[in-house]
């Protein structure tokens, strides 16, 4: 069903689209890039610009390429049929909304190649939702970066219920010649894998933060210094498997019952939203970023992960 694959189609120019780009032209492919949503073209090339630089002043451009190189793999269009024509494989990172997302892929049909990979960058809708629409819908798989795209590793891949599996496979090593982690799910969930976990423990870190047994910055602080290390290297069932399995059972027998284990949304985020307090982007959350705070936390951040992005690229050259 599939074929070798040499030119992507990259479907929206937001904040994740414009990065899967440029990890796509990256790894030589030839990208275009397309808009159909009326977000500006050019901003999109000037953020892969000062992504590409940065990654090049790391040395993370691969053999001797230039940023103009990466960059000149990469065209751009707001026009459907002339960008998914001849491309083997097509990904959209466009809003999270169901109905939008089954629209643009009707029309992405309607000129894509029959033989092309159809994957949708969703951070959690369903695949088997999305693929309903579709004439062929056993070409058709979740690839989920994770952002900041082009530090983060991850890119979950997920079937629908009428994927292929040689859809899944092709997609899986076409994220890994690109330099990424894939992880293939072995049928879609809600929020994937990442984000079940990720939800979970923001439920439970909140409830402690009500319950008034630590601050956010103490819970924080706990998990930066603890958890956030160890899953960096091994992941929690591992750690579980090194701690000892006798004493996590042990202690899941009388700290579970005790834990937040709420079905609803979680109520401490909803006030927060309903405030107009949204973090970072509005410079309120939980904490204050007023001023310089939130640019601070995020270089901080980006160059964190920049280094452990070059050490594990460093680990696999060696």
């Amino acid at each position: 069903m599939t074929r070798q694959i040499n030119t992507i189609a990259n479907i929206g120019s937001g904040t994740m689209g414009h990065a899967t780009a440029l990890q796509f032209a990256m790894a030589g492919y030839e990208v275009r890039l397309v808009e159909l949503g009326g977000a500006s073209l050019e901003a999109a090339m000037a953020k892969i610009l000062a992504e590409a630089n940065e990654l090049a002043a790391n040395g993370l451009l691969a053999g001797d390429d230039t940023v103009e190189d990466v960059l000149a793999r990469i065209t751009t269009t707001t026009d459907c049929a002339e960008g998914v024509a001849g491309a083997d494989f097509v990904i959209e990172s466009i809003v999270e909304n169901l109905d939008v997302k089954r629209d643009v892929w009707k029309r992405i049909e309607q000129f894509a190649p029959e033989d092309a990979i159809f994957a949708t960058n969703t951070s959690g809708l369903s695949p088997t939702a999305i693929q309903s629409v579709l004439d062929r819908p056993e070409r058709f798989v979740v690839a989920h970066f994770w952002n900041p795209v082009h530090l983060m590793p991850l890119v979950e891949v997920v079937p629908g219920e009428q994927t292929a599996p040689e859809t899944v496979d092709a997609t899986f090593a076409l994220m890994e010649t690109i330099g990424k982690k894939p992880a293939k799910l072995e049928k879609e969930s809600l929020g994937f894998v990442g984000n079940r976990i990720q939800l979970a423990v923001i439920r439970e870190a909140l409830n402690i933060v009500k319950e008034g047994i630590a601050s956010p910055d103490t819970v924080d602080t706990v998990v930066e210094n603890s958890l956030g290390l160890r899953w960096s290297i091994l992941g929690p069932i591992a750690s579980a498997d090194l701690g000892g399995l006798d004493t996590f059972y042990n202690v899941s027998t009388y700290l579970c019952a005790d834990l937040d284990n709420s079905p609803d949304a979680i109520a401490a985020l909803g006030e927060k939203v309903e405030a107009g307090e949204l973090g970072a982007k509005t410079g309120r959350g939980f904490y204050d970023w007023e001023g310089s705070r939130g640019a601070e936390v995020i270089g901080e951040r980006d160059r964190k992960l920049m280094a452990a992005l070059k050490a594990s690229r460093e680990g696999v050259d060696d």
